[in-house]
């Protein structure tokens, strides 16, 4: 797929059962050495070879890939497979690296994207050192498989500045992030929706209106619900200053 994600987007993903062996396994991980990467010999960071996955029962809290035995059954020294089961997740950052990322392995990233698993929730207060999701780099080496479920707001670019039918103006920055121009109450806009500006500047008086034919019918929590279907969380509908 266009690897063009963004915050919001339900992906579907998985990546083959590879074989690996086991460096090192605690209480609560397991350590591999990594079959997909190689070391990056012109770079400053001396990367080990392996990766190191948490194996928390509890959704939010562990890794996507998957061993097999699973880490209660392997020692260091065994060998396994690792990969990923077909997984439903959601998008919560997306980060592009000009120029690419040295991580101390090959190849070196330019884009990481986060993702909470279906049926977990993005903490909307985070504490200072937690850490939320799983970051992946689609782009590398590892064989996943990805598939967009759904793109809410598909006809729109962050950025936007619209006009909704209650007269009210907005700016569009993400699905659940709509900043009003107005200083009002924030809330979310009232379907239909008019294009005022795109990439800068406002859009051309004879153009047609994307945004406007999309939204004739439907509404913000439509689109929501169909979001929170696959999601299986309610979306994070966040406050304008």
């Amino acid at each position: 797929m266009d690897p063009s994600f963004r915050p919001g987007d339900v992906l579907r993903v998985s990546c083959p059962a590879t074989p690996a062996t086991v460096a090192s396994v605690t209480r609560y991980d397991i350590s591999l050495n990594w079959p997909w990467w190689q070391r990056d010999p012109d770079c400053g960071i001396h990367w080990t070879g392996g990766v190191v996955l948490p194996f928390s029962t509890t959704p939010g809290s562990r890794s996507l890939f998957r061993t097999d035995p699973p880490p209660d059954r392997l020692t260091a020294g065994d060998t396994c497979t690792v990969g990923i089961p077909s997984a439903v997740v959601h998008v919560i950052r997306v980060d592009r690296f000009d120029p690419p990322l040295e991580t101390g392995w090959l190849p070196r990233p330019t884009m990481a994207v986060t993702v909470l698993e279906a049926g977990v929730a993005r903490d909307p207060e985070p504490g200072e050192f937690d850490e939320q999701g799983e970051e992946f780099h689609p782009e590398d080496d590892i064989p996943f498989v990805l598939e967009l479920l759904l793109r809410p707001y598909a006809f729109l670019e962050p950025g936007d500045e619209i006009a909704d039918a209650a007269g009210r103006a907005w700016r569009f920055d993400g699905p659940w992030e709509w900043w009003p121009f107005d200083g009002a109450e924030p809330g979310t806009p009232v379907w239909p929706l008019t294009l005022l500006a795109r990439d800068g500047g406002p859009l051309a008086p004879d153009a047609p209106d994307p945004v406007a034919r999309a939204t004739a019918t439907g509404s913000h929590a439509a689109e929501a619900a169909r979001w929170q279907a696959l999601a299986r969380v309610r979306p994070p509908d966040v406050a304008g200053p």
